[in-house]
């Protein structure tokens, strides 16, 4: 999962301290990496680095990133490596320059790459599927032999994308001295929206990957991208659309609503909160037909995600809610770690007890999921340690049971708690007194009821059933023996170089 942001203002004024805070606001999607590309002139110029936003920019980085256009992205790593040369945009020059960035996953990564090489004759330097498909745009693209391009062109090589690529992919571009432009996959897996900002000097267009980005700034939502389709924004503001995909339908990652997307965004018209709201109705309805509330003294909400669910819960339940978790807010979020070391170190650093809240009650821990376990046997265990008499916990979510193709760190089973075990073994293994689980059909309720136009979308990590309908056990047994070999790799020192036009040290 990334985070990605375009800007392109008739104002004729640098961007780029806009994108920067785009970047800020969507951090929450990917802390690994940050960058950004400008253009100026015709030229671009380019800043990334790993780490987080604030770390990665200083005072002489931004006064250099000039441009009245740009993109950003923050990068949660899934595919390839977390290596400085692995952070985007990325960027190639021919055809005509393209700045290039991706969220999501493809799934079809090793054959394009050989079809790149031996087909279109290019080289690509990384082991990203970010790369991937910007040179598969940018081969689309170069088959036109054009001296200049127009929004026509564009839409017809996504168009060749989206008949080559396969997987999850909302993506961002920039062509200098033309223009920016966006693209959904056919099954609209990742989240892009439209806004704008007028002002007396001109207009300003953005493209997100959450509304809050948008509203945060000041932008008027316009809409949100639909599954296939790309938008053109050129340099004088004229927008241009065009569905580019044969099939093209709605099914959008599940987990985004769960877990991933801030709750004060509203992604393909679906208030984040307000599906959380229902997580939590629906949860506390299955809580009172199968225990007995009357056992419950007090619920506590993991932070921060769960507490829109956790509340809602105690209110239906009619059960005080108190926060007696509190959260370290400088440190990252443990989900997006990288490695399950750091994951386990980062728990207790990130929460602490209020004991008063704990000693001698019965307590239910509400969490929005439950994946690796980690986080919620060290929660339970801090629980108990603070003095409960007895630690109930239940998940806003169905049990992780399958692997996550298609953007989200859930590449391998074997990591998940839920893996082989029902949910007394799991209850069991995280050491709490009582388990429950939000069931899968009452989950996509929730989500659902914000748009209903929308019938199907993405749950694999819950029942193993992959929207794209290409993924096997061969290609799950080759995600899992790459995603090793990467984390070989991150355990050594990577030395790395990049080949960058303008870059911005």
């Amino acid at each position: 999962m990334c985070g990605i942001v375009g800007i392109l203002s008739t104002t004729k004024k640098d961007t780029s301290l806009y994108i920067y805070d785009a970047l800020t606001i969507l951090q929450h999607r990917g802390q690994d990496a940050a960058g950004i590309v400008t253009s100026h002139k015709g030229r671009f110029y380019m800043r990334k680095s790993n780490g987080l936003v604030r770390n990665s920019f200083r005072t002489k980085h931004m006064t250099k990133l000039r441009g009245d256009m740009g993109i950003g992205h923050v990068r949660y790593p899934t595919a390839g490596s977390s290596s400085g040369a692995e952070a985007q945009p990325f960027y190639v020059n021919s055809p005509y320059g393209i700045a290039f960035a991706h969220n999501g996953n493809l799934t079809n990564t090793k054959q394009l790459g050989k079809e790149l090489f031996e087909e279109d004759l290019r080289h690509i330097n990384t082991n990203s599927d970010s790369e991937i498909l910007l040179n598969v745009f940018a081969s689309e693209l170069a088959k036109l032999k054009k001296q200049r391009i127009n929004e026509k062109d564009i839409f017809d090589s996504v168009s060749q994308v989206h008949k080559r690529v396969r997987g999850a992919y909302a993506s961002i571009g920039m062509v200098p001295g033309y223009g920016i432009f966006g693209f959904r996959d056919p099954n609209g897996i990742r989240p892009l929206i439209l806004g704008k900002r007028t002002t007396k000097g001109g207009t300003k267009y953005m493209l997100a990957s959450e509304s809050v980005a948008l509203t945060a700034l000041g932008y008027e939502i316009t809409r949100d991208i639909e599954p296939g389709e790309a938008v053109v924004i050129d340099r004088e503001g004229n927008v241009f659309t065009q569905q580019c995909a044969d099939n093209p339908k709605y099914s959008p990652c599940i987990f985004e609503f769960v877990y991933f997307a801030r709750p004060d965004s509203v992604i393909d018209n679906i208030s984040v909160y307000k599906s959380r709201l229902r997580m939590g109705e629906r949860l506390a309805a299955k809580i009172s037909k199968e225990w007995d509330i009357n056992e419950i003294d007090v619920v506590i909400p993991i932070p921060d995600t769960s507490r829109v669910a956790a509340l809602q819960l105690a209110q239906k339940l009619e059960v005080k809610y108190s926060e007696g978790l509190i959260k370290n807010r400088y440190i990252a979020r443990t989900f997006i770690m990288p490695g399950q070391k750091q994951r386990k170190k980062s728990v207790r650093q990130k929460l602490s007890t209020i004991e008063l809240e704990f000693k001698g009650k019965n307590v239910l821990l509400v969490d929005d999921s439950i994946v690796r376990g980690t986080t919620s046997e060290q929660i339970v265990k801090m629980a108990r340690d603070a003095g409960a008499n007895k630690v109930f916990f239940a998940s806003a979510a169905p049990p992780v049971r399958h692997p996550n193709v298609y953007g989200i760190d859930m590449a391998s089973e074997k990591e998940f708690i839920a893996h082989n075990k029902d949910t007394d073994q799991i209850c069991k293994a995280i050491g709490a007194d009582k388990l429950i689980y939000q069931d899968l059909g009452d989950l996509i309720w929730c989500v659902q009821q914000g748009n209903e136009n929308i019938k199907e979308f993405d749950c694999s990590c819950f029942n193993g059933e992959y929207v794209t309908q290409d993924i096997d056990k061969a290609y799950l047994e080759q995600i899992e023996s790459l995603r090793s070999d990467s984390a070989k790799q991150q355990n050594s020192t990577n030395e790395s170089s990049e080949l960058i036009c303008n870059d911005v040290e």
